[in-house]
């Protein structure tokens, strides 16, 4: 099997892993807020505690991807995310909670940016849709496995023993990934003569450029919406159901799963799409068709799902919101390294940064709303126009612009990532 194969296969399962220890307090709440003696509003700064963390610390892990390369900073940032999250298996307090909570969001905040870096390096072009489908793919199996799972393994081991369990396991992946992994592919033999160096400099006018870029802001406004929209699935879906349906624990498991399965098929699906629309059609075409019908399919539905009476059809609903922002990933990740070029890991960070205030605009928002309004109606209305907003983004972006000036590619038949490394293209 290529080594290019098992990087992929190593940062889907780290993907898996990450978003397996995130989701697990969703399925913990309950048992976890009888325990510490915490209410909803409480849990609500729980929950946007993580989403802080992970916003503050996601620029600096992507600088260090592009500087250090993702051996270094993703053997880390894993490392010290289960220990975090081996922590939270022994906490006494709602305050130490928040605290290591947010510590948790600092160490996680680097996953993807430099997984992204890593599959940039290894990874041909007209493949790299479906690898960055794939590492996000990781993420939603995680999260469904954690939803589902998660009610049964507090029922056999307890909240307590669970977290620790997966700060065991996370902190094997670091150690096997820092020992196993390279930077980047070797080069032929004829080439050895020019290595290719493992870091890079940030050029003096990067932030300039940078903040005049408009596919910049284009790119982290979509996320923003993208990660509002979804991250309910990870919060506030299990107990909602619950509390609004009146079902057992182990049943609210299985259905808040069902939108993350459909979040499987929908990252298989826009990555497949990228890459074939990258060969057939454009670069621009491989990144907005799909990122436009997805966002178009998530606003629409998400002005039906707040009236649906019944939990199954509620949870179709929202599985179908799920499928089109998820529909949205691949091109997100992969027009990051279309315009971040070799800083790919520092314009992934900026976006995610942007997702994880999305994320945290969501956990407020959604309690908020039942508590003031007694429904999630507006929670819903709103989120449905900040997808039609980002409809518009992608409808801007162009992938062939990167932000330093002296980058830019007018060419509609090649990607500019394909000039990052010259091992993948002998």
């Amino acid at each position: 099997m290529p080594k290019s194969n098992g990087v992929i296969i190593a940062v889907v399962i780290v993907s898996f892993l990450t978003i397996l220890a995130r989701a697990t307090i969703s399925g913990a709440k309950t048992e976890m807020a009888h325990d510490l003696h915490i209410n909803d509003v409480e849990f609500g700064v729980v929950f946007g505690a993580f989403a802080l963390g992970y916003a503050v610390f996601m620029l600096p892990c992507g600088l260090l991807a592009d500087r250090w390369g993702p051996r270094k900073s993703l053997a880390l940032s894993v490392f010290f995310w289960a220990l975090f999250t081996l922590m939270t298996g022994v906490v006494s307090a709602v305050s130490i909670l928040v605290t290591i909570r947010f510590l948790f969001g600092l160490a996680e905040a680097g996953v993807y940016p430099q997984a992204t870096r890593a599959l940039l390096n290894w990874v041909r072009p007209q493949a790299l849709g479906l690898a960055l489908g794939l590492l996000n793919l990781g993420s939603r199996l995680g999260a469904a496995f954690g939803l589902a799972l998660t009610p049964l393994m507090i029922s056999e081991v307890g909240w307590r023993q669970s977290f620790v369990w997966l700060g065991v396991v996370g902190t094997a992946w670091s150690a096997v990934w820092f020992f196993w992994f390279r930077d980047r592919p070797p080069l032929e033999a004829e080439d050895k003569s020019e290595p290719i160096p493992t870091t890079n400099r940030m050029p003096r006018n990067f932030w300039k450029s940078f903040v005049k870029s408009r596919n910049v802001y284009l790119i982290l406004y979509q996320y923003f919406a993208s990660q509002f929209t979804f991250f309910i699935c990870l919060s506030w879906l299990l107990p909602y159901l619950r509390s609004r349906y009146h079902i057992p624990p182990q049943e609210a498991g299985v259905l808040a799963s069902l939108p993350l399965c459909a979040g499987v098929l929908s990252m298989w699906i826009g990555g497949t799409s990228v890459d074939y629309l990258y060969r057939t059609s454009s670069i621009r075409n491989s990144r907005t068709l799909p990122s436009m019908i997805g966002f178009g399919l998530a606003a629409t539905v998400m002005l039906v799902a707040p009236y649906i009476q019944t939990a199954p059809l509620f949870i179709v609903c929202f599985a179908v919101v799920t499928f089109g922002v998820d529909l949205t990933i691949s091109s997100s990740w992969t027009v990051c390294c279309d315009v971040g070029g070799d800083f790919a890991g520092t314009l992934s960070a900026a976006m995610n940064t942007f997702g994880a205030l999305g994320s945290l605009a969501s956990s407020l928002l959604f309690p908020a709303s039942i508590a003031r309004y007694g429904t999630i109606k507006p929670y819903f209305i709103l989120a449905s126009l900040l997808n039609v907003v980002a409809i518009l983004c992608w409808r801007l972006i162009d992938p062939n612009v990167r932000i330093l000036a002296h980058d830019t590619n007018t060419s509609n038949s090649s990607n500019p990532v394909e000039q990052l490394n010259p091992a993948l293209h002998s």
